[in-house]
């Protein structure tokens, strides 16, 4: 028998590719975006399909079973594995070439659809098939998978734009498959002329939606042409890996029309998606209103509880479908950004189906069944029915023209009475969706979680040709076992049980993140964050995804076995920018800046730190010091001779002020503007940017907070919201420095608390209470906070700004998009007249992160992604540049010949001139 090692030396002496059976790596690849979980021997990447060939000979001959995995978002378990995961988007990721008139492209497998698509939209082309996760989904996933989305209506699945496979089996034999039987493997063609019978009786029902097993075998049969090629799509790995694929292009529409049909609740729009079909839709989906927040459909959507997203390709066709709808309610939307707009309400639904209305979660396992459009509106009133039979919670929505429904349950995959309801469940609704002609896999496969329940759909002469099947291609059973043919247990490696019970929040956390990667997405544009490291290095070590991984491999002690003291899991976390994006912008809200600092608190409990950890985790209270001596001037002098040590030599240190701003506020004690009687009083906090490095800044927003009517009072003694101390991991002392500010502030009055530095803010609201859970002052406090800009809307809502007039251009903060929102930045920009659109993406710089040594070429290029180019288009339009961070604003000023400012500076700029009290 070949050792793991053994293996790993054959496979490194005889490919290009990357080999690595480390820790890491298999940590990396032990889950999909599924509930299950199977632990590799290794990952190789390969360069080209001669490495595959080979990497695919050595396993046959060493035992070793092999797994093709792309962007690892399948939902059903078929992209993990037990022997060597082949990881075909590092190298093996090129659109080939793109043929416009023949409309059709070349492909490898590693290939993200959005890359094709964006190729392809110049000649007015697309890719049909376009899967939610279009953003990080690779084609040779797609094509394992038989994927389909939203336009399958009008375009098909995978299978139906494949034209030409090269594909390679386990063993090394290599197969050019299209139509016809040239290229297929041998005793292919003896296989189906002694199973015609059963192919056209078991399988040639005409259902497009039919994924399910090896469904697609009727292509064939001698009267559907023999397809070979189309044949293969759906086969989830068990069959051979595709290295190359010819894909068909279709006609993108020019101007399509986007109608929004609203109806009485959800069966009404399922029984009438149907009749929908006859007018030529591009897509029907549908959801209902418990997926839609109230906010979001008030004024969006037409009045009703559930809502047709129907897609036409002009305004007339969209028209008439409207007038032949049995519709409450509609709207029509010719507008590409109001389309966009609403689409966006429909793809937050599938993060909102996530999470149960308590907050809990919500699994995969039962993703996408489908039944014939006609059948669904009774289907889905039987499946609630089966849900609440069970005591269980989901929220349907999905591809209603073609009786697809994604739907994610709040199951126990926990304790033994959980997983006995959850395949107790899984068998009772395997039989609804048979009983109503459906498959039980949709679109995006079978994998662990059906494979079992297929004897349910199919009959025994079906299974044993599926099983025939697999053997002709795979006689060794070296390709993706467990899956589809012989499967696993629905019930067996389950991910959740790798975990200690009683994990705490972290294991909590982890267990969260359900893979489906939109932390991988490289999309630039909007106003998302996650993840800026992952798209400064494009390595999954570097996603949200897998650091969630190996954090998850740490708690479980199986692949990472040495604990808090893992260097794998310290690796991984160093490049994390503790931006909290991935709060936000991640379906389940996953919180890696959390996760790292607990991380980094027991990595180095007992332990001498790194010198950033005490240089910049304890800022506070050295700069205090340094104030305290009037040290300023001589420590900015000895910084620009030579920086501290154990921070990087890349970057200057930003100059320190030499008077600190609650030193000018003591100074101007009895000059501050007097206040008519009822006015709101509001407590301004200086925080350690804002006092030791920013004052000016504090000085504009008392400026303007006074102009608006408000009373302003500043904290006597030192305050702070131990940031520093929580993104360096030093819980405990945050955990003191954060008691001792509540102390400060009990003797002052109640009232609302303006934070000017983002990240300040959104630890007071977030951290301060997650740290002191047990302690009412710190959720007293947290809930106090304000921004400037909401201290301005709720409290002066008369008072009118100044009119600025001009363009702006810069970032919003990563923590304000996370934690506290900017919808009253937003609207206090407006009302003083500063226009256009504030940079997505993070500056980069991060606090303490882009000081620390290694860190500088991934801070500039996160900058160099979305900030600095917004800066550098709105250039001609001579805006002002915006930017609420100081550490955004330091990166601007280091990395462009640009200066910018706070909101409040903005504003104090605009108002009249006025004495010495406003002055430095």
């Amino acid at each position: 028998m070949t050792s793991p090692g053994e293996l790993e030396r054959t496979l490194r002496s005889q490919l290009r590719g990357e080999v690595d059976f480390g820790a890491a790596a298999r940590a990396l690849t032990t889950m999909d975006a599924s509930n299950y979980r199977r632990v590799p021997a290794g990952v190789v990447a390969p360069r080209d399909a001669g490495d595959v060939a080979a990497a695919l000979r050595i396993c046959a001959d060493a035992g070793f079973p092999v797994v093709p995995r792309g962007g690892g978002t399948s939902i059903a378990g078929q992209a993990t594995g037990v022997g060597v995961v082949l990881d075909l988007t590092r190298h093996m990721n090129a659109l080939v070439s793109v043929d416009p008139v023949a409309r059709t492209a070349v492909v490898q497998p590693g290939l993200v659809l959005d890359r094709l698509r964006d190729t392809v939209r110049p000649y007015g082309l697309a890719f049909g098939p376009d899967p939610s996760t279009h953003a990080r989904c690779t084609l040779g996933g797609m094509i394992g998978n038989n994927a389909c989305g939203a336009h399958s209506v009008a375009w098909g699945t995978t299978a139906d734009n494949v034209t030409e496979l090269a594909v390679t089996a386990y063993g090394g034999s290599s197969y050019r498959l299209g139509t016809g039987w040239a290229g297929a493997p041998e005793g292919l063609r003896e296989l189906v002329a002694g199973n015609l019978a059963v192919l056209r009786t078991g399988l040639a029902d005409g259902f497009s939606r039919r994924i399910s097993g090896y469904g697609g075998l009727d292509a064939l049969l001698p009267e559907r042409g023999v397809g070979v090629a189309r044949a293969f799509c759906g086969s989830e790995g068990t069959l051979g890996v595709v290295t190359e694929a010819v894909v068909r292009l279709v006609e993108a529409p020019r101007a399509p029309v986007l109608a929004v049909l609203g109806y009485a609740d959800e069966s009404a729009a399922a029984d009438a998606a149907a009749g929908l079909l006859g007018a030529g839709p591009l897509t029907v989906e549908g959801m209902a209103r418990d997926l839609v927040p109230g906010a979001a459909a008030a004024g969006a959507l037409p009045r009703g509880d559930a809502w047709l997203f129907v897609e036409m390709r002009d305004e007339g066709a969209a028209r008439s479908l409207v007038r032949g709808a049995d519709a409450a309610h509609s709207l029509l939307v010719t507008d590409p950004a109001g389309q966009r707009a609403l689409w966006r309400i429909r793809e937050d639904a599938a993060g909102t189906a996530t999470r149960t209305p308590d907050g809990g979660m919500a699994w995969p396992g039962w993703e996408d069944c489908a039944v014939p459009p006609a059948r669904l509106g009774a289907y889905l009133r039987e499946f609630r029915a089966l849900l609440a039979a069970h005591g269980l919670r989901g929220t349907p929505y999905g591809h209603f023209g073609e009786g697809c429904v994604h739907v994610r349950i709040d199951f126990d995959l926990v304790t033994p009475a959980g997983i006995a309801r959850f395949r107790s469940f899984s068998g009772e609704l395997a039989d609804l969706v048979v009983s109503h002609g459906g498959s039980l896999s949709g679109e995006h496969g079978d994998g662990q979680a059906r494979a079992e329940l297929l004897p349910r759909m199919y009959g025994p002469e079906v299974i044993a040709l599926f099983g025939a099947y697999k053997d002709v291609w795979d006689p060794a059973g070296g390709m993706n076992p467990g899956m589809l043919v012989r499967p696993a247990r629905l019930d067996e490696n389950l991910r959740f049980a790798a975990l200690p019970p009683g994990g705490g929040e972290l294991s909590h956390g982890v267990a969260r993140c359900v893979g489906v990667a939109k932390c991988r997405t490289t999309e630039v544009g909007g106003p998302g964050v996650m993840c800026p490291s992952y798209r400064a290095t494009g390595e999954e070590l570097h996603s949200t995804r897998g650091r969630a991984r190996l954090l998850h491999e740490m708690l479980a002690g199986e692949v990472v076995t040495d604990g808090w003291r893992s260097r794998e899991v310290a690796e991984a976390l160093d490049l994390c920018l503790s931006c909290k994006g991935c709060r936000s912008d991640c379906p389940v809200g996953v919180d890696m800046a959390a996760y790292k600092a607990e991380f980094l608190h027991h990595h180095w409990s007992g332990r001498i730190r790194p010198p950033a950890h005490y240089l910049l985790g304890g800022l506070p209270r050295l700069l205090r010091t340094v104030a305290l001596l009037r040290a300023a001037a001589p420590l900015n002098a000895a910084a620009r001779r030579l920086p501290p040590p154990g921070l990087t030599r890349d970057r200057p240190l930003p100059p320190l002020a030499r008077t600190p701003f609650t030193r000018w506020w003591r100074s101007r004690a009895g000059e501050s503007r007097p206040q008519g009687p009822g006015a709101t009083a509001v407590t301004l906090w200086p925080d350690t940017f804002t006092e030791y490095l920013s004052p000016h800044t504090g000085r504009a927003a008392v400026r303007v907070l006074e102009a608006a009517g408000l009373e302003v009072t500043v904290p006597r003694g030192p305050v702070c919201c131990g940031l520093t101390y929580v993104s360096t991991g030093r819980l405990d002392r945050a955990r003191t420095v954060l008691r001792r500010t509540l102390t400060r502030l009990e003797g002052a009055p109640d009232r609302p608390v303006v934070v000017l530095e983002p990240s300040c803010a959104a630890a007071l609201r977030t951290d301060l209470p997650a740290l002191l859970p047990d302690d009412p002052r710190a959720h007293r406090l947290a809930a106090a906070v304000r921004t400037f800009a909401e201290a301005l809307e709720q409290y002066a809502p008369h008072w009118r700004p100044p009119r600025l007039d001009r363009p702006v251009a810069g970032q919003t903060h990563c923590h304000q998009h996370a934690v506290l929102g900017d919808a009253a930045d937003r609207r206090l920009r407006e009302r003083a007249g500063l226009t256009g659109e504030l940079s997505g993406g993070c500056c980069g710089l991060a606090g303490n992160f882009g000081f620390e040594p290694g860190h500088h070429a991934v801070s500039v290029a996160c900058a160099r992604e979305q900030l600095l180019p917004s800066l550098d288009a709105a250039r001609d339009s001579g805006p002002a540049i915006l930017a609420d961070g100081f550490s955004c604003r330091t990166q601007i000023a280091q990395l462009s010949p640009y200066r910018a400012h706070h909101l409040a500076e903005l504003l104090a700029d605009g108002l009249p001139i006025e004495g010495p009290a406003d002055s430095p």
